[in-house]
């Protein structure tokens, strides 16, 4: 696998790194060595997987509270879309700011998404399929959220969302930390 820096902190790019012959590739999806080499948590407690079947679907921005905080190692299994993190630790230099990038079932790109992160994602085609591994079990008390559209993030979605949940319309604004004074 290549691991490539993201630009924010503790995120990482993961691509193949191919063996290509004439029948096509072959490629670690994951590694547990090469993740500790990296120092990028090794243990996944579930995968998931998204159907969605119109392009212009949103979902997020989610994410789970300490103490069950995840990581996630997402990528797009069929079709494309645009993935999206907001980093929400108070403690980070990057706090509130956000990255995005094209996964596609094409690149075979994951994207690695630290503790911390909320994480949402819309669909560039559609039929797009979207697998992600975890690294705690979901907990429905510790989820949270937030506004995908929500001005003080300004996030540059590349496409309108078309198809969005009432629950991930309703998330609530980013909250800045408090100000020492």
């Amino acid at each position: 696998m290549i691991f490539t820096k993201g630009p924010l902190p503790d995120t990482y790019l993961i691509d193949p790194d191919k063996k290509q012959d004439d029948r096509g590739f072959f490629a670690r999806a994951f590694c547990e060595r090469e993740f500790a080499e990296h120092g990028l948590v090794q243990h996944m407690v579930q995968t998931n997987v998204s159907f969605n079947a119109r392009r212009g679907t949103l979902r997020g921005l989610h994410f789970q509270r300490a103490p069950h905080r995840e990581v996630k190692l997402v990528r797009c299994t069929r079709g494309a879309l645009y993935d999206v993190i907001v980093d929400v630790r108070p403690e980070s230099a990057a706090y509130g700011e956000w990255m995005g990038v094209e996964l596609s079932a094409d690149s075979h790109r994951m994207l690695y998404v630290p503790e911390g992160f909320a994480h949402g994602f819309l669909t560039l085609e559609d039929d797009t399929e979207v697998t992600y591994q975890v690294s705690a079990f979901y907990t429905p008390g510790a989820e949270g959220g937030l506004r995908y559209d929500d001005p003080a993030l300004a996030i540059d979605w590349p496409a309108p969302g078309r198809v969005i949940s009432e629950k991930d319309r309703s998330w609530p604004a980013f909250q800045p930390p408090p100000t020492a004074g």
